[in-house]
């Protein structure tokens, strides 16, 4: 079970350290395959059971090691672990690296041209150490104080670090260093009075009506400022160009954007889909040929005495050990596949069109009879892997969805229904956006037997905020 959640981009990783440990373990060469006999990969045998660490006589007098020496080949299995019909793809198929200079870096190299002494560097370093990741400063400035203290002796005040947090604050991306929403938009626009009046007022605006703006009370704005229309547009559209997360998309890939690497393949072959899983889910393990050799060598001598015997037994332990990874890698790459294919068949009309509304309802409780796999299984698998299409790239979670009934009693899936609620809004006249009830009595004329409760609860999910912070001027 936990191999079956380690995400494809770290198995690798999970693989290289389990060969790191267990040194019977290795990956077979190329055009080679894993040598141990798969009959034989049952641990019933009283051979191939645990060992204690000085072993009795009885297991040094009656160790078999035939299933260990024997030179069966093995093939890795009837299953489809790379893609034989576009075997040029498979290097295109693995996400690059990005090597960047890290945010830090970027940072730390701006903080070389202010002209600090050595006090002053090592306050403003940690004041950078504790920017997150969208670049604000979040952490009191006590509480930075305090950590000074305790962990680098370094004593210091509050002033002093204010001093330095607006010193810091001149670096760019214009908004870091920012304490919050308003402070960081406010330092955006400081940047950019040299471009005229309505950026003073948009910087009025947030000085004085940041609540007022958020919730979109523009009215308010516009009396309160004396505004026109006109110019009314014109602060919002200097407001809403700015950053409000500007410390993503700086530096290192890590931050702002995550690569996804599919753990399978999908493609529509004149109509019959085709899946295969990514070869990076089938490392090709096998048993030493060492360890199998060194017991060989013991197998054909004729003195075996006691510490012979106890080298014996831990060669087998580390040999059952590797039998078991390899088993359950395998045991990993079925339920991977056996599950995306049981989905792929349910849910064919939509990998062949990619229109959503083709997605029918499915829950967990399908998928495992389909595989005849317990649900717990089926959940693992849909909230950690991830499939990559002609239409996009999903994780398997997106396709599993409730139903609604149609007014002609038709079961459909609330997937589809999102998907008609998120097309209505993103329809409607934005100077006059749609209320929930308006949205609900949409619905239910499409047909759609749908309360309004339950549409605020789909845009909820869909991130969709209320009619009133939908409204543009």
């Amino acid at each position: 079970m936990k191999l079956l959640q380690v995400p494809t981009a770290i198995l690798e990783e999970r693989v290289k350290e389990e060969i790191e440990e267990n040194p019977a373990l290795e990956l077979a060469e190329d055009g080679h395959e894993d040598e141990y006999d798969e009959a034989n990969d049952e641990f019933k045998d009283k051979e191939t059971d645990e060992f204690e660490s000085e072993g009795s006589q009885d297991e040094y007098d009656n160790i078999d090691l035939s299933e260990y020496v024997s030179d069966g080949d093995d093939e890795v299995g009837d299953y489809k672990l790379r893609d034989e019909n576009y075997p040029e793809l498979d290097d295109s198929r693995v996400f690059p690296h990005k090597i960047e200079t890290g945010f830090n870096e970027l940072m730390l190299e701006q903080l070389g041209m202010l002209n600090l002494d050595e006090h002053q560097q090592r306050v403003a370093e940690q004041i950078i150490g504790n920017l997150d990741d969208d670049g604000y400063l979040r952490r009191d400035i006590s509480s930075i104080v305090d950590d000074l203290a305790f962990n680098q002796n370094i004593e210091t005040s509050p002033q002093e670090i204010s001093g330095l947090i607006i010193q810091i604050q001149q670096f760019d991306p214009p908004g870091l260093g920012a304490r919050n929403l308003q402070e960081c938009l406010i330092l955006q626009l400081e940047r950019k009075l040299h471009e005229g009046i309505h950026v003073e007022m948009a910087l009025k605006v947030m000085e004085k009506y940041f609540d007022e703006f958020t919730k979109k009370h523009y009215e308010k704005i516009q009396r309160g400022m004396n505004l026109t229309d006109e110019q009314l547009r014109e602060v919002i559209n200097q407001i809403i160009k700015l950053n409000p997360k500007p410390g993503v998309n700086v530096g290192d890939s890590n931050k702002g954007e995550n690569y996804v690497v599919p753990d399978f393949f999908i493609y529509n072959n004149a109509g019959k889909l085709e899946l295969t899983l990514n070869s990076k889910n089938a490392p090709d393990l096998r048993i030493s040929q060492g360890y199998r050799e060194m017991l060989q060598e013991y197998d054909k001598g004729t003195k075996k005495d006691k510490r012979q015997k106890e080298a014996v037994l831990f060669i087998k332990q580390k040999i059952d050990a590797a039998k078991w990874f390899i088993d359950a890698i395998r045991q990993r790459q079925n339920t991977l596949l056996n599950t995306m294919e049981a989905i792929m068949n349910y849910q064919y009309s939509f990998f062949v069109t990619g229109d959503e509304t083709e997605l029918r309802p499915m829950i967990l409780k399908y998928i495992a009879e389909a595989t005849n796999l317990d649900i717990s299984t089926i959940s693992r698998v849909a909230n950690s892997k991830f499939v990559q299409t002609e239409f996009g790239t999903y994780r398997l979670k997106f396709f599993f969805s409730e139903s609604l009934h149609t007014d002609s009693g038709e079961e459909v899936s609330t997937r589809e229904v999102k998907k008609i609620l998120s097309d209505l809004i993103e329809a409607e006249s934005k100077k006059h956006p749609l209320s929930d009830e308006r949205l609900t009595e949409l619905l239910q004329e499409k047909g759609y037997n749908i309360a309004r409760r339950t549409v605020a609860k789909y845009r909820e999910q869909l991130n969709i905020p209320v009619a009133r912070l939908r409204k543009e001027l």
